[in-house]
């Protein structure tokens, strides 16, 4: 079995060496990946959201003719603005995908798309399977399962729905910034402790993608969902300490409370920890532990403070 943390697909990707598209790639995971594929001197191209309108469809079937495996890092993120703004999140989460879905259909080309924890309603109490049934909480979750339809429907033997959740990385707003930047303007922080979830790198998970992208290409890789996190789980909580202690702060200083303290425009669902079951039918291994690519991520920080 080539696992992702065992060198992370690359004798696949040297063998076959597919021409790759990135779009949305100026976002935290986007630039993650598109930052992988020049290390590793692959052949790509990468499109932010200004220099491609995917609710073109005449330009997204344009930009992606030639290209191998395409890969849809772009998203409406803004999940409590989705509540009042439903239809330009599904323009751009779901009937932007469909453009992709069918440019790629037109082209041949593989279609990695990501996705989210949130098409699930958050009631389960063990691991979710990638083929458990949908039911979407709030509009941003109803938007992206918009895109999931589009994938499966339309490339049937060559759409892959990535469904990921908890994302932190170097280029953007995230969850373990805002904590450790808040240690600095305060004593005590209060963070809920009643949702469950798997904290993702973006680094982690664009070595993944190009896994499963250069397995795909070889063939190797059943169509379909695929989720996309880190191993093991924890709660917001849970996270904020393992963070604070990896920065050398004080964890006794991070204070469990409830979801009904911190209410939001957007229901969150209250169990989003993911099953990586299908990873093995594609011949990889799932993503590593969430504390080791955690301490991976705060260890530039470490260093500097040594």
């Amino acid at each position: 079995m080539v696992g992702a943390a065992e060198g992370e697909g690359r004798a696949v990707t040297e063998s076959f060496s597919p021409r790759w598209l990135v779009v949305g790639a100026g976002g935290m995971l986007g630039r993650d990946l598109g930052a992988l594929l020049a290390a590793r001197e692959l052949d790509h191209s990468a499109l932010t959201r200004a220099e491609l309108d995917l609710t073109d469809a005449a330009a997204v079937k344009t930009a992606v003719a030639g290209y191998d495996v395409v890969v849809n890092a772009a998203a409406w993120t803004d999940v409590d603005g989705a509540e009042t703004h439903e239809a330009e999140a599904s323009a751009i989460n779901g009937e932007a995908v469909r453009n992709l879905a069918h440019a790629c259909a037109d082209s041949g080309a593989r279609l990695l798309s990501l996705s989210t924890d949130y098409v699930f309603p958050g009631d389960a109490t063990e691991p979710i399977a990638e083929d458990a049934p949908t039911a979407p909480i709030n509009a941003y979750g109803r938007s992206k399962l918009i895109g999931e339809r589009a994938v499966l429907e339309l490339l049937p033997g060559s759409g892959y729905v990535v469904r990921t959740a908890w994302l932190y990385g170097q280029h953007g707003k995230n969850f373990i910034a805002t904590i450790l930047n808040a240690a600095g303007q305060r004593e005590f922080l209060d963070v809920v402790d009643d949702q469950a979830g798997q904290p993702t790198s973006t680094p982690a998970l664009a070595r993944q993608l190009l896994a499963l992208g250069a397995t795909a290409h070889a063939g190797q890789a059943p169509s379909g969902v695929y989720h996309g996190t880190c191993a093991g789980r924890t709660t917001w909580f849970g996270l904020a300490r393992a963070a604070f202690e990896l920065s050398g702060l004080d964890p006794e200083r991070v204070r469990p409370t409830t979801s009904e303290k911190f209410v939001r425009p957007a229901p969150r669902p209250a169990y989003s920890v993911l099953g990586h079951q299908r990873w093995a039918a594609a011949g990889l291994a799932p993503m590593p532990d969430w504390h080791d690519t955690l301490r991976a991520y705060l260890k530039p920080a470490n260093e500097t403070e040594a």
